[in-house]
């Protein structure tokens, strides 16, 4: 699939200066989202022989061993965005062959998975903040095995809802690009090639002590992709203005910390059986026909030999 539409109040170019300077460690909202996902998989009946864990530095490092030991005999792939991440990921991931946590499992392997290679592809937190979405779900497609599954999730419009509209009520630019909703990621997936997508959206508070606290949680998870964003850096004062605005205007739970909404968006698809065509330009990767070859013919519910 080629790209149709990059999303219009992102800028690409910020998105790829974060990649090369964001943290290379897992945000605890990103552990939470991962070991929530996590709690999905026990709905999900397929044993992976093999399966690429997309972002894993930045979408949980947690949860990548659990799903290191639930799926120990699996062949697996680690894909991360650029070297200085797929490097610390090998750090943080790789076992030595004397390690005991090395024992009776398969070695990782820190590459994107070949076309038609894996079952199961999980990517957590990576999508909202992916330059070409369409083109990063075409990857994650062609990874794929038939009847492979994609498990993902990443934030939705209402994530720091606060926050934007306190942007909005001071007339400054906007405070972040504007993340997509549940539904069009479901039909983007469709158009991807993908079937069955399951769909479904939570919100999660998190509360902070100090205004400073908050936006040191916000510098970790991710930066304002906004092409309208403000230009150039602001000072000191502007920073102190800002925490003084958050101080007095943003809600507080019970106990009187500022709180702030993330609304988190989880996605479960599968890739089917290509659809058979007679035009000339139908084209099938060598595994693909593989796959459909395996599977047996059914008519009226039974299969035939």
């Amino acid at each position: 699939m080629t790209t149709t539409q990059r999303p219009p109040t992102l800028d690409p170019i910020a998105v790829a200066r974060w990649q090369r300077v964001a943290p290379l460690a897992s945000p605890w909202l990103h552990e939470e989202v991962a070991s929530r996902m996590l709690d999905r998989l026990q709905w999900i009946k397929l044993q992976p022989q093999s399966w690429a864990h997309w972002g894993a530095l930045r979408g949980g490092l947690k949860a990548h061993a659990e799903l290191a030991r639930k799926y120990s005999k699996s062949e697996l792939f680690v894909a991360e965005s650029t070297e200085q991440r797929a490097q610390a990921a090998t750090n943080n991931i790789a076992k030595p062959w004397w390690s005991p946590a090395s024992w009776g499992r398969r070695s990782a392997r820190f590459a994107a998975p070949p076309e038609s290679s894996v079952d199961m592809l999980w990517a957590n937190m990576a999508l909202h903040e992916a330059g070409d979405p369409q083109a990063l779900l075409a990857d994650w497609h062609k990874a794929l095995k038939v009847n492979g599954f994609l498990m993902f999730s990443c934030l939705g419009p209402d994530t720091a809802i606060e926050l934007r509209e306190l942007y909005r009520a001071l007339g400054w630019p906007p405070a972040g690009h504007e993340l997509t909703d549940m539904h069009d990621w479901g039909d983007m997936l469709v158009q991807a090639g993908f079937a069955e997508p399951v769909m479904d959206m939570e919100r999660i508070t998190l509360t902070f002590e100090t205004p400073a606290r908050l936006l040191q949680e916000l510098a970790e998870l991710g930066r304002n992709f906004h092409p309208a964003r403000f230009a150039g850096l602001r000072g000191r004062q502007w920073k102190t203005r800002l925490e003084s605005l958050l101080a007095q205007r943003l809600p507080r739970d019970a106990s009187g910390r500022l709180a702030l909404t993330f609304e988190v968006i989880y996605g479960h698809a599968l890739k089917p059986q290509p659809k058979v065509s007679m035009s000339a330009l139908s084209a099938f990767s060598v595994q693909d026909m593989r796959d459909m070859l395996k599977e047996p013919r059914r008519t009226h519910g039974k299969a035939q030999p």
